[in-house]
């Protein structure tokens, strides 16, 4: 279906642009939310009327945007989250998780406007786009922990899961035994054959 784009649309173009879309997303979304028009003689001639109110409306739109991205850039959201050991989540945090985050800090931030490629399962800081509008896009930080202290830990720059594993090694490297580099493959290492012989003496 051809349309008319009433609004920038990221990979498809600027206000005014007439592009291709498939019949459903045309239908489903670009239409129904007032972001297109379809692209026949009489819309031509009812945009190109409405062609100035259109940019300026969505100049003014792009500059409150900026001032709002100027508040929300950066921002870090700490959510506390259960995990297992190796830092898989039990569940995910979702959109609705980092929006609910973002409103309780006095942002104005909707569902449509935070993008999350897929949900965060791990343990970790994780950059999540904001599209404050099709031309403003922001960039927040999720803090995901298991704790305020590991989401402090995170927040310094710290990888926690790293670090634990490397605990974990230095843990389990301290209850080796060491070994006689001179020893045969199933030989009784010499010290403790001293120990042995004393003990039976």
């Amino acid at each position: 279906m051809d349309i008319i784009l009433l609004e920038r649309i990221e990979k498809l173009g600027s206000i005014g642009d007439v592009v291709t879309v498939k019949d459903g997303y045309a239908r489903n979304f670009l239409l129904p939310q007032k972001k297109a028009l379809r692209a026949n003689d009489a819309n031509k001639k009812v945009f190109e009327a409405n062609r100035e109110r259109l940019e300026k409306e969505n100049a003014e739109r792009r500059v409150v945007a900026e001032g709002q991205g100027k508040d929300v850039d950066g921002v870090e959201v700490v959510l506390i989250r259960a995990s297992s050991n190796s830092g898989q989540l039990y569940g995910s945090v979702s959109v609705r998780d980092i929006v609910d985050a973002l409103v309780a800090k006095g942002h104005d931030i909707t569902k449509s406007q935070v993008i999350l490629e897929r949900p965060i399962k791990t343990i970790g800081m994780f950059d999540v786009r904001v599209a404050l509008h099709p031309e403003v896009s922001v960039t927040v930080k999720a803090n995901v922990a298991r704790s305020d202290d590991e989401a402090e830990l995170q927040s310094q720059g710290v990888d926690v899961m790293a670090q634990m594993f490397e605990d974990e090694r230095a843990e389990s490297e301290g209850f080796t035994e060491a070994v006689d580099p001179n020893a045969e493959p199933g030989e009784i290492p010499a010290d403790l054959m001293d120990e042995a012989a004393e003990n039976e003496a």
